[in-house]
């Protein structure tokens, strides 16, 4: 499971021209599954991010997390994260869950994150979306479980 993990003073998410998520600052997170992926996965990369000490404390270093200031999470399916990259010029996707599997894990990370954060949003599974976010920093991180 890969989640690429910006901070941000603002984010949202349109489908068909409706904006259907929004937050101000926390945590835009784009939400990769692959096919190996497991519920563990999902609880273990929840923890990282919930905990990651990317927001500035009163000396400006980077010391709380989003539990810390109480910040929101914007949770984006990425179906190309898993994309191998390595050869030619055409990602393979070969790594990344079926849409069966990604649903079931994406809903459950969603839950999870629910049940520990004060506000969740959501972006949309298998839909077009248009992202737009204020990177704070800019702060950006590749995590991996």
């Amino acid at each position: 499971m890969i989640g690429l993990i910006q901070r941000v003073t603002h984010a949202n998410v349109e489908v068909a021209n409706n904006r259907i998520a929004e937050i101000d600052q926390g945590i835009l997170l784009l939400l990769g599954i692959e096919k190996a992926d497991t519920e563990q996965n999902a609880k273990d990369l929840l923890k990282k991010i919930i905990n990651f000490r990317i927001f500035e404390d009163k000396e400006q270093k980077m010391n709380l997390s989003l539990l810390d200031i109480s910040g929101a999470l914007l949770i984006v399916p990425q179906f190309t994260l898993p994309a191998d990259t390595k050869k030619g010029t055409r990602p393979s996707f070969a790594s990344a869950a079926p849409p069966e599997l990604g649903i079931k894990l994406f809903d459950y990370f969603v839950v999870s994150a629910n049940e520990q954060l004060q506000k969740v949003e959501i972006g949309k599974f298998g839909a077009d979306m248009k992202v737009s976010l204020t990177n704070d920093g800019p702060v950006t991180f590749w995590i991996q479980k």
